[in-house]
């Protein structure tokens, strides 16, 4: 049995949405509902929250919940889980990153994910499948292809793989494609060692940081999900969850 540190990074700053993990959800903050889901997941050990931000580390502190101080200026959340990582200590063999704006987090997403961990899967990620036209042409959703075995091919912005001679309407009746969950596992030796990557031309292009590694030559595992995300960026988004959430 391997043994995997849940880490959701948290920061206050947010061009859209500033200070959306303190955000109050039915009386619950919105840091505190992932932490809480992720706590039922069943693969992980501990869960940690990683924040740059005094406000979230005291908020979760008093509400019970375990903290690690980051670095301010750390360019994503990949590098805030590795210096997380290494302020919780433990002998951990994996490391999953959750994201934080998701306070509807299915465990079974989690656990899905970290079946995938058997020390020889250097990186993981979920996938599911998509179901509408307006999802597949979108540069919003990140469209992924894979091998046989599930290892990610590309991901990418255009949807892919192009279906030549035929309407955008039809693309889908000839292939399954599939959109990429923004949730991550890493094996910790593996974290050390993207984070000192430097951008990759890939990675530039689409301004999708999981290319940098495919580009270096690391393996992506993928699982597919049949589980709904929901993701909350804005405050109208963080609205229509609490109308269905109740």
């Amino acid at each position: 049995m391997k043994k995997i540190l849940g880490i959701i990074p948290a920061r206050y700053a947010s061009t859209r949405f500033p200070g959306k993990p303190l955000a109050d959800i039915n009386g619950r903050s919105m840091i505190m509902r992932v932490y809480d889901q992720a706590r039922k997941a069943n693969c992980l050990e501990d869960v940690v929250v990683a924040t740059d931000d005094e406000r979230i580390a005291n908020h979760v502190a008093m509400a019970g919940g375990k903290v690690a101080m980051t670095d301010p200026e750390h360019p994503s959340g990949t590098d805030r889980c590795r210096e997380a990582m290494d302020k919780h200590g433990g002998d951990y063999d994996y490391v999953i990153n959750i994201q934080g704006d998701e306070p509807f987090i299915e465990p079974a997403q989690i656990d899905t994910l970290g079946g995938l961990l058997d020390g020889q899967t250097e990186l993981a990620t979920l996938i599911r499948q998509i179901q509408d036209e307006e999802k597949l042409f979108s540069p919003n959703v990140v469209k992924v292809v894979t091998d046989i075995e599930g290892h990610a091919l590309y991901f990418s912005r255009s949807p892919i793989p192009y279906c030549r001679g035929l309407e955008n309407q039809e693309w889908m009746t000839v292939h399954d494609y599939y959109f990429h969950v923004g949730i991550y596992a890493y094996r910790t030796d593996v974290l050390r060692e993207i984070t000192r990557l430097k951008p990759a031309s890939l990675e530039k292009t689409e301004s999708l940081e999981q290319l940098r590694w495919l580009q270096n030559g690391y393996r992506i595992r993928t699982a597919v999900t049949n589980l709904d995300t929901h993701g909350i960026d804005t405050p109208e988004d963080l609205e229509k969850m609490k109308k269905i959430f109740g």
